[in-house]
């Protein structure tokens, strides 16, 4: 008989994406047809712009994967575009563990790259991070 944690990893492959300060945490779950909801809101209407529409479901559009999804994705911190990348993040890792075999196309695309750019945090003495005060001789 299975535990109860074994039955809930049968039901859907869980992961996590990050860009800068937004964390998004992706559930996949078979389904009929594909459909992903962000934060309980349709991916098109949490995502105003159709860049990041496409962001977010690139990895879907860049391999061809017979199989259909419902992605239930819980994102926050940082901004829309931090977290559309955070999302495509969330979305590769969990195609990876679905099926080992996309990791080489999702790696050539970049999609399993955490990009660690973030802001700099502002020195004291300092206007922003590295900007300075105009030096006055007199």
């Amino acid at each position: 008989m299975a535990t109860p944690k074994e039955k809930s990893a049968e039901r859907y492959i869980e992961a996590v994406g990050r860009r800068k300060t937004a964390i998004a945490r992706v559930r996949l779950m078979p389904a009929a047809r594909t459909v992903v909801t962000v934060n309980t809101k349709d991916v098109n209407a949490y995502f105003p712009t159709q860049p990041l529409q496409m962001a977010a479901l690139e990895p879907f559009l860049k391999i061809a994967l017979p199989t259909q999804f419902a992605v239930s994705v819980k994102v926050s911190g940082g901004g829309i575009a931090g977290q559309a990348i955070a999302v495509r993040h969330g979305i590769s890792r969990a195609l990876i563990a679905y099926d080992l075999s996309l990791r080489g196309a999702l790696k050539k695309e970049g999609f399993l790259k955490r990009d660690p750019r973030a802001k700099e945090r502002k020195k004291p003495g300092l206007v922003k991070a590295r900007k300075r005060k105009q030096w006055s001789k007199r």
